[in-house]
């Protein structure tokens, strides 16, 4: 995950005017920065309105930009639409041209900055408090001539777009101003104050303090810092082939492939000397997408260390993309039980072990997002006589909160996740909820829900319902996992695991739809019985005066 600090800032160059300058960022799938800052050309009666349209139409295609396009492509190809757009509509509108600015565009991607400018707004690096000028300034040699812009962004229906790379590292400040700043500040004082750390608020608003209304330019500044670049990326940009066909025998590193674990043969147990792992490669050999989900699916596994999860590493010396984990032989849940129920005794420790999973993922910001009884191995230790459980499946974990994600099977998704919801604790704890459910009673509390269906959910039986043995305390605990309300579901897992070790304290579980007699019968039979009380007074009452 890419983390930046970023402080931007515009100031107009006079009051209750709102400027030419327009400048914008976003982090985008938590790996790139894209900065844009534009200066609209005075000149041209929309210059202003050509700025923020650049800005917004960057940020916005960047976000849905093709995934196989590289960034040079990228910001070569919109710089290009965007050029011919206001070019176009300059000359449909006005006959000569009027939507004009600069434009300075600055992308952060694995280790490397790509700069691209129209104009002469600035691009700087900053390292090791050393100020560098990426940028060119695009404007004419004469003297007395140099405002006047030999290229620009809506200039001319064509442009030479040139976009240069750099080295990147963490700690570097990346640094984008209009002429409204550096035409006040030497490049050395604006090194100094950037090594202050102090805004881009407080820099404008320091070198322009002097200057009345009219007598300056419009000012704008951008300040990243670079906090830590993107692992994964870098992960990703190594240059590694991909085995297109993998078969029985082949070596890898010394690996030996002995026996495919999956159909789609991406999936091998291996052997190397005496050793027996496990080696996973990417699903689809020529996918961009497949790529990017096998690289994010082996970081991730890299960074869990707990007893709940088999170990996964990617070694350092590779010839090929793959990542191996752990042999773990077993069955998983679902064959485990073989139609058979879970006890009470391994299903309490099966919550347990699906909480302490969890848990150990949040802290790393992150869930499984497709717990389901295929997804955990149930086996025996040597010198135990106790049940152990391990989750499997590396390829479903994605970062809490992520609102597109595709993990997950239908069965076991909370209804909200249906609808474009977060995934979340909540959301997360009704797939284990559902977990238990069918590992204890051998039924889904909502019915098997197949890919692509639109499910309604209706109010589920307790598990008790076929599974006599359950207690109530612990039925109520699998059907406030399983409510369909987030509301009255657990929020968190640290709610979640109170009550399971401590059953001694869990409120009874009763649909808020059920009649009062069902929720609280003492409830009930005390208003029933002050009713009849209220009501034989009356009567009594009644009676006196009618005598």
């Amino acid at each position: 995950m890419l983390k930046i600090s970023a402080s931007q800032f515009i100031l107009p160059k006079s009051a209750n005017t709102k400027g030419d300058d327009a400048c914008a960022y976003e982090i985008i799938d938590s790996e790139f920065l894209v900065g844009v800052l534009c200066d609209g050309v005075g000149s041209a009666k929309r210059g202003g309105a050509a700025a923020r349209q650049s800005v917004k139409f960057f940020i916005e295609q960047f976000k849905t930009r093709p995934k196989n396009w590289s960034i040079e492509k990228t910001l070569v190809t919109f710089t290009k639409h965007i050029n011919r757009l206001l070019f176009k509509e300059s000359m449909t509108q006005y006959e000569q041209i009027e939507l004009l600015t600069t434009l300075s565009v600055a992308v952060v991607y694995a280790d490397k900055l790509y700069t691209l400018n129209l104009g002469d707004s600035h691009i700087y690096l900053q390292r090791d408090n050393t100020l560098t000028l990426l940028s060119t300034d695009h404007v004419m040699d004469e003297e007395n001539m140099s405002h006047v812009l030999t290229q620009a962004c809506g200039l001319s229906e064509n442009v030479e777009v040139e976009v240069k790379v750099t080295d990147i590292k963490d700690g570097d400040k990346l640094i984008l101003c209009s002429d409204g700043v550096y035409n006040l500040i030497s490049d050395e004082d604006l090194n100094e104050e950037i090594s202050k750390g102090l805004s881009a608020k407080l820099i404008v608003k320091s070198i322009t303090k002097e200057h009345k209304d009219n007598e300056r330019d419009d000012a704008s500044l951008q300040i990243f810092t670079i906090k830590e670049l993107s692992k994964i990326c870098a992960l990703k940009n190594l240059n590694l082939p991909i085995p297109k066909t993998l078969k029985k025998g082949d070596i890898i590193d010394g690996y030996k492939l002995i026996e495919s674990m999956m159909t789609h043969n991406r999936i091998w147990k291996v052997r190397k000397k005496d050793t027996y792992l496990v080696m996973k490669f990417p699903l689809n050999a020529d996918d961009e997408q497949s790529l990017d989900e096998f690289v994010r699916e082996a970081w991730y596994a890299k960074q869990i260390h707990h007893r709940s999860f088999g170990n996964a590493w990617i070694p350092e010396k590779r010839t090929s993309r793959y990542y191996l984990m752990e042999l773990i032989e077993g069955n998983n849940l679902e064959k485990f039980l073989h139609g058979k129920h879970l006890s009470i005794d391994n299903a309490i420790a099966l919550a347990k072990f699906l909480h302490k999973a969890e848990a150990h993922l949040l802290h790393l910001g992150l869930v499984h997002g497709d717990i389901k009884p295929e997804n955990i191995i149930v086996y025996r230790e040597a010198n135990s006589a106790g049940t152990v459980f391990k989750m499997v499946d590396f390829g479903s974990i994605v970062e809490i909160f992520s609102t597109d994600s595709r993990a997950g099977t239908p069965t076991y998704l909370a209804p909200e996740r249906f609808t474009g919801s977060n995934i979340n604790e909540s959301t997360e704890i009704f797939s284990i909820g559902v977990t238990l459910y069918w590992a204890l009673s051998g039924k889904y509390p909502y019915g098997e829900i197949e890919p692509f269906q639109n499910p309604s959910f209706k109010e589920a039986k307790p598990p008790s319902f076929y599974n006599k043995n359950i207690p109530d305390w612990f039925d109520s605990v699998i059907m406030r996992a399983i409510n369909i309300n987030p509301q009255e579901r657990y929020s968190h897992y640290s709610e979640f695991f109170y009550e399971l070790k401590s059953p001694e304290k869990v409120k009874p579980y009763f649909n808020k739809s059920a009649q009062l007699i069902e929720r609280d019968p003492l409830v009930f039979y005390k208003r029933a019985f002050f009713t009849l009380l209220a009501v034989n007074i009356v009567i009594i009452i009644a009676l006196i005066f009618s005598t």
